[in-house]
């Protein structure tokens, strides 16, 4: 069986568990005496090569477009996690995406949260997978082109795509950022799912209700935690980008 929570964090994101387990020091490092990285991508003896930078400018540019807007952006607290419940509204509790799980209030109290609150993801790859009867109730109109204006730093998602930043940028970049961006997100994905509709209290995820007054407040207090724990690594990622576009 997959496991709902953590999964997400080696099936949605494209690194494998391999590939975040491999150290690399970022570009202006040379390691010595380690031939097993000259047959990596960027490298050349025990180096990532300015030619392979140099290549990476497109993504460069675009990371570093999306990591500031989304920074200079005012955080919003009051999404109170109805993404997760947009992505189960008007389905059977066999059609869900972890249909092992059963819905904490079932699928006919689940849609009555989410028709009874106001919906505003501003995460294109979370709304996308919002059910076609939600999509209309959302606020925002998110597109996978368009992420510079809108995502935002207290997004759960965003914080999350951290670590996809990250390790978009390997070789390039040290591993102990991208293992701090990792860290983060896995913390991360355990609020967005125990604020979820879904029952996890096998699991050991005891859930916060979101569909009350105190569990909203509950919510709101962790995403800011995790915004703050986010701000320095959002801003350590811009200035790697920086560093790496003026090679």
């Amino acid at each position: 069986m997959k496991h709902p929570v953590h999964d997400f964090l080696f099936t949605y994101y494209a690194q494998r568990p391999a590939q975040l387990r491999r150290w690399h020091p970022g570009y202006g490092v040379r390691l010595l005496d380690a031939p097993s990285y000259d047959g990596l991508k960027g490298y050349a003896d025990g180096a990532v090569t300015p030619e392979h930078v140099a290549s990476q400018q497109p993504l460069l540019i675009a990371l570093s477009r999306l990591l500031r807007a989304t920074a200079g952006r005012p955080a919003n607290f009051g999404c109170f996690g109805m993404h997760e419940w947009a992505m189960v509204y008007r389905l059977s509790e066999d059609e869900t995406r972890h249909a092992d799980w059963p819905l904490r209030l079932g699928p006919a109290g689940t849609d009555e949260v989410v028709e009874s609150h106001r919906i505003a993801c501003s995460h294109f790859d979370a709304y996308r997978f919002f059910t076609p009867a939600a999509a209309p109730l959302n606020t925002l109109s998110p597109t996978a082109s368009d992420r510079p204006e809108f995502e935002q730093p207290a997004c759960l998602h965003a914080g999350m795509d951290l670590y996809k930043h990250a390790f978009r940028l390997t070789p390039m970049i040290s591993s102990d950022l991208v293992a701090d961006c990792f860290e983060l997100a896995r913390d991360i994905r355990e609020l967005d799912m125990r604020a979820a509709p879904y029952d996890l209290q096998d699991l050991g995820f005891s859930p916060v209700r979101v569909e009350t007054a105190a569990g909203k407040a509950e919510y709101a207090e962790a995403q800011r935690v995790f915004a703050a724990r986010g701000e320095p690594l959002r801003a350590r990622l811009i200035e790697e980008c920086e560093r790496l576009l003026a090679v």
